[in-house]
């Protein structure tokens, strides 16, 4: 696929734009050209988002608020992607949360939820997305997974495993037609993240950490060159090899040993929906 820098510029759509991964992701594709739609939850942030956004780069910057656990308000963002007058060129799906229940808890509800948001919004948006995109034979569709979908670290990890192969599942479909899907699987990013849902990191190494910038910097490239997974960072690429080539007992053995450290999967998305 081109760069998208160097298609005409469109609109591109971040979920979970008003932090981390998903308002660097907001910002890069303002620098490109792109007008931004941003989705979220909170107004409020939305608002001062997309004013700073506009104020930085002089690109258009409009607000969808939508609660992506409510399937009325994903079909709103879905009606969105399908218009055909302002359309999108890039849709980032970020939006996701953490999950800190346990498998064996009782109550359903967490895990409802988060499946709602992180793999029925990122199967509807990206659904609507690839209709709208593939009659201009063009576009791009960003989910953002974790490499902790390589892992057997809890719900978190067997929701960012689907999103994965979804993703290269609708890579496959869309072979040939111009528009490109890409999973996005960071590590440890420098976010808000982790201290809004309570997740100590204290035993996280250094070197493990990324930036934002950095993330959505490589994964931008990787989709500009048709790869269909995206993990930034050479350690990381490494790491993840290495995980794919390990018998599964030593991947259940390390996941239990990290797990029980921290007390829950390591969130490489926003809890913004």
């Amino acid at each position: 696929m081109a760069d998208p820098a160097s298609q005409p510029p469109t609109s591109a759509m971040v979920t979970g734009a008003t932090s981390g991964i998903g308002l660097a992701f907001a910002q890069h594709l303002a620098r490109r050209g792109y007008d931004i739609v941003l989705v979220a939850r909170d107004e409020a942030r939305l608002h001062q988002t997309a004013d700073t956004i506009t104020a930085e780069t002089g690109r258009r910057t409009t607000i969808l608020r939508a609660d992506l656990a409510q399937a009325a308000d994903v079909q709103r963002v879905a009606d969105r992607l399908a218009a055909v007058d302002e359309p999108i060129g890039i849709l980032v799906n970020n939006a996701g949360m953490a999950v800190r229940q346990r498998l064996t808890d009782p109550d359903p509800d967490p895990f409802d939820t988060a499946l709602d948001v992180m793999c029925r919004a990122v199967l509807v948006l990206g659904g609507a997305a690839a209709r709208a995109m593939l009659p201009r034979g063009r576009g791009a569709i960003i989910n953002v997974s974790s490499t902790a979908g390589y892992m057997t670290m809890g719900m978190y990890s067997a929701i960012k495993a689907w999103v994965t192969v979804y993703t290269e599942s609708l890579a496959v479909e869309l072979r040939g037609t111009g528009v490109q899907a890409t999973a996005l699987c960071p590590g440890w990013v420098h976010t808000e993240f982790h201290q809004r849902a309570g997740i100590s990191t204290s035993s996280i190494p250094s070197w493990l950490w990324t930036d934002t910038d950095d993330v959505v910097t490589t994964c931008l490239r990787d989709v500009a060159r048709g790869k269909v997974v995206s993990i930034p960072s050479a350690r990381y690429r490494a790491l993840m090899w290495a995980v794919r080539h390990l018998p599964r007992g030593a991947v259940r053995s390390v996941s239990g040993r990290i797990t029980s450290r921290r007390g829950t999967p390591d969130p490489g998305d926003e809890e913004v929906r």
